[in-house]
């Protein structure tokens, strides 16, 4: 019996140290998943969250892109742009709290993937994004302008559980809202309206080519 004891006496460091060294390996995913400024998902992580959502029913699919946030680098600095992507983070992960989830894209992009109660609730999360994002930032005593131009759309109509062709047409409906001065903009259909270079938007930083409208 004495030795019974003395083994597992000598086992119990060894399995605590396991035990810590698993948590830290869990909290080290975890924290690759996550995007340290904003807090949200990135992109990887949050595509393949997104799309888990969607095999489950249709959700609605936002693409979010700032106004101004490369001026508020060139005026105030690099730490007042992190600044921005943190607040940025934490007013988006707000507005999905409890019924979705949030992906910084790259950049000054962003994407949410939210389950609605139905379709009439997808102008009202475009108008809380949007509102949620035109509040501007204070860092260091400076107070910075945002805003933000919002798409999205309702993934029921899609002929299949389709997530790039879901935020393709909401990338399409952010653009617009864009051209016509910011806010917020609704797409309708699966079909997308712009023709794309490598699965993106033609005229999106890191395409070449124009807009290309499909008719």
């Amino acid at each position: 019996m004495s030795q019974v004891l003395a083994a597992v006496s000598a086992s119990l460091p060894m399995a605590a140290g396991w035990s810590v060294h698993s948590l830290r390996l869990r909290h080290q995913l975890v924290a690759a998943r996550r995007d340290p400024l904003s807090g949200l998902y990135r992109r990887e992580a949050f595509e393949a969250k997104a799309s888990r959502l969607l095999r489950r029913g249709p959700l609605a699919v936002v693409v979010v892109d700032l106004d101004g946030f490369k001026a508020v680098n060139d005026t105030y600095g690099h730490a007042a742009g992190d600044a921005v992507i943190a607040a940025v983070g934490g007013r988006l992960a707000a507005v999905v709290a409890g019924r979705g989830i949030g992906g910084r894209l790259g950049g000054d992009e962003f994407a949410l993937a939210v389950r609605l109660p139905g379709p009439s609730g997808l102008d009202s999360l475009l108008r809380q994004a949007s509102k949620a994002l035109h509040v501007p930032v204070t860092f260091e005593g400076l107070v910075m302008p945002l805003g933000a131009s919002v798409g999205g759309l309702l993934t029921g109509p899609l002929p299949t559980n389709d997530l790039s062709r879901a935020m393709r047409r909401a990338d399409e409906a952010m653009y617009a809202a864009k051209q016509e001065g910011g806010g917020w903009r609704q797409a309708y259909g699966s079909q997308p309206r712009h023709a794309t270079v490598n699965g993106r938007r033609a005229g999106r930083r890191g395409t070449a080519g124009g807009s290309g409208v499909v008719s």
